[in-house]
């Protein structure tokens, strides 16, 4: 056996721990479900609705200040952000209390004023409940046309048991990934859903390239089970695999730390949707597929007559 496995260069029994992984990856699954059912989302102001203003300065000003003074006057939940310019800064707030005779805009301008600096007010926009509602269902549904199509193009690529496979790793990574938010009571916003969708196109990448080495090692390696072949294929492109999440991490890293409060939500979803991107096109996609019964015998091209003698005598 070990020279088998020598000759193969395989290493590491991934899917023969393949139990083992789907029984933790089943346990954060339903932690996430009871999570979003249970408690939910905390939802940011693009769905929950609120108050856009955009407001100009003389001179530089430090958001730190601005920030303080907004959340020690009854707007904690403010993030303010440079808009083109350190003088030019955009407030994003919830939805409060206002009248006919101050409304909110005019809160925050006579709050601003009160540093000393000469504030103009250059935008106003609202954000209904409404939107908010519409921008929910719309998210879910770009999501689950995505999952549909992918569905359609792995089938027709590959094997509809790949298909299958592929599939169930995007939905057990999105699911995740939102059940990671909704635990961690975390903002989710339009840039978190944005990094989902992203993360199902990593998670979809990592998911083909294991699946082509897997397609053509059925075919040179036709007379190994299953289970080694897999095994062999995921082995082959463990370097690839790694290299490619381990810069894309640091890259995750560095926006998470130096980005802003602003990004920290898509830069958190995408950080882990590329670890759990990655291990679930291990232990989720192939073990999957393996599950389904995939075989050589779905993969092997027609042979032609006379063929099959001369293939036996290369293995």
């Amino acid at each position: 056996m070990s020279i088998l496995l020598n000759r193969f260069d395989y290493k590491f029994d991934f899917l023969g721990k393949r139990h083992i992984a789907l029984t933790i990856s089943a346990l954060l699954m339903v932690i996430s479900l009871s999570s979003l059912f249970y408690q939910g989302l905390v939802f940011g102001i693009d769905f929950t609705g609120g108050t856009l203003v955009e407001v100009g300065y003389k001179h530089s000003v430090a958001l730190e200040k601005i920030r303080k003074n907004l959340h020690e006057n009854g707007f904690e939940d403010a993030v303010v952000q440079h808009f083109g310019s350190s003088q030019d800064v955009l407030i994003r707030l919830g939805i409060h209390e206002e009248t006919k005779e101050e409304p909110l805009s005019t809160q925050i301008l006579r709050l601003l004023q009160i540093e000393g600096q000469e504030v103009d007010m250059r935008r106003v926009e609202y954000v209904g409940p409404q939107i908010g509602t519409e921008l929910v269902e719309k998210g879910g549904l770009a999501i689950l046309y995505t999952l549909f199509g992918i569905l359609i193009y792995v089938a027709f690529r590959f094997e509809y048991r790949f298909a299958l496979g592929a599939i169930a790793a995007l939905i057990h990574d999105t699911i995740i990934v939102i059940g990671v938010f909704s635990v961690l009571r975390l903002e989710f916003d339009l840039t978190v859903l944005a990094a989902i969708l992203a993360v199902i196109g990593y998670s979809l990448n990592d998911t083909i390239v294991v699946f082509d080495r897997i397609r053509e090692n059925f075919v040179k390696l036709r007379k190994q089970p299953s289970l080694n072949v897999m095994n062999t294929s995921i082995n082959q492109m463990l370097g690839r695999t790694v290299m490619t999440s381990v810069t894309t991490a640091l890259v995750l890293i560095i926006l998470f730390i130096f980005g802003g409060k602003l990004i920290h939500g898509f830069s958190t979803a995408l950080l882990l949707g590329v670890i759990i991107g990655t291990y679930s096109s291990i232990y989720i996609a192939s073990a999957s597929a393996l599950a389904l019964g995939i075989s050589k015998v779905d993969l092997m091209p027609v042979q032609k007559e006379g063929a099959e003698q001369k293939n036996e005598e290369l293995f």
